[in-house]
């Protein structure tokens, strides 16, 4: 006879407990990156509705950024480091292939023998985790997991690049999910198209790049981070609401039960796409942390729902849409219960 396998115990519901941002402490306004890309401010407001980014310095690092976003969420959800029974971060800029970055920022944070892994899903990444997260508490894996959304992309940018530059930043955004009496994370929509990976891509990779220094030395350049914006666009103004459809058909809940509506931060033009394709009602609040934010991929999404959260245009325990998408083409999307802030 085969051995009887247990197995754990399910629980019915999950939820966001805590939130916690960092954001770079340098603040990097479109006059400062014009120049080199020979552009304007007017531009690069029209284009993609970016006032300013920030961008990380030397000491704000995929880990120190994390753990300080980690701490205020923990203090957020009233928990202590020792409760997060896993450790599930979300970042494409982190420039160690390994140990994990989660596994280094739950040692950071004083967690021992503490599940802990990385994912990379692009912009889209936070929500994979959430989403993973959502189902490990649900199947009774866990207790606690502390998803985590990190970027550093000013390390991948061509300052000369026009269609990059401008866009992409840095900071990090911290979420703890756990157990909760009423459904807190609905059911995910997600999906991929690696038919479309040139959209957004890293240029070449190291292999290449090894071959060209070994080949011609230091006039080999250094792979960097390119976007075809028409075909991101294109696809995110044609696709999306069909994610964002089926995130809200997932969690039983109609457009007009919507309090917030949280898209990735990629350009202002595809959330106001967004907004007119799904005919949101009025009052529904919406990220647009883009302004000064800039686009922070996996970042982007608890970077925005904290903002909204702080600026008082929603507040904990508004129901929120959220929808990350990007290189890929990957997309997640689910509605929430947004939370508290430390």
């Amino acid at each position: 006879m085969p051995a009887h396998i247990a197995t754990t115990a399910p629980v019915a519901h999950a939820a966001i407990l805590g939130l916690g941002v960092y954001r770079p402490r340098r603040i990097v306004p479109n006059a400062d990156i014009i120049d080199r890309i020979d552009s304007s401010d007017e531009w690069i407001r029209s284009r993609s509705g970016i006032a300013s980014r920030r961008w990380a310095e030397a000491d704000e690092t995929i880990v120190s950024m994390s753990v300080a976003a980690a701490r205020d969420a923990l203090t957020a959800a009233r928990l202590e480091a020792g409760a997060v029974d896993a450790v599930i971060l979300a970042t494409s800029s982190q420039m160690v292939l390994g140990p994990s970055a989660g596994a280094v920022v739950a040692d950071a944070l004083g967690m021992h023998d503490t599940a802990a892994f990385d994912v990379s899903a692009g912009c889209a990444g936070f929500c994979y985790a959430l989403a993973n997260a959502a189902n490990l508490v649900r199947a009774g894996q866990a207790r606690q997991v502390l998803v985590i959304g990190v970027e550093r992309l000013s390390d991948l940018l061509d300052r000369d690049d026009r269609s990059c530059a401008f866009i992409f930043a840095d900071g990090a955004g911290a979420a703890v999910v756990g157990r909760s009496e009423q459904e807190g994370i609905g059911p995910v929509a997600w999906g991929s198209d690696g038919s479309q990976t040139s959209a957004i891509k890293q240029d070449k990779d190291f292999q290449q790049y090894f071959a060209e220094v070994a080949a011609i030395g230091d006039a080999a350049v250094r792979p960097y981070i390119r976007m075809n914006g028409t075909a991101v666009f294109r696809w995110a103004v044609t696709f999306l609401e069909k994610a964002c459809r089926e995130a809200l058909d997932l969690a039983g809940v109609t457009v007009d039960q919507i309090d917030a509506f949280v898209p990735h931060q990629a350009n202002i033009r595809i959330t106001e796409a967004l907004i007119k394709t799904l005919r949101l009602p009025e009052g529904v609040a919406i990220a647009r942390d883009i302004v000064e934010t800039g686009n922070t991929s996996a970042a982007s999404i608890p970077m925005a729902m904290e903002e909204l959260l702080r600026s008082g245009a929603a507040r904990p325990g508004d129901t929120a849409l959220l929808l990350g998408f990007g290189a890929g083409l990957a997309y997640a999307g689910q509605v929430v219960t947004l939370p508290a802030l430390a």
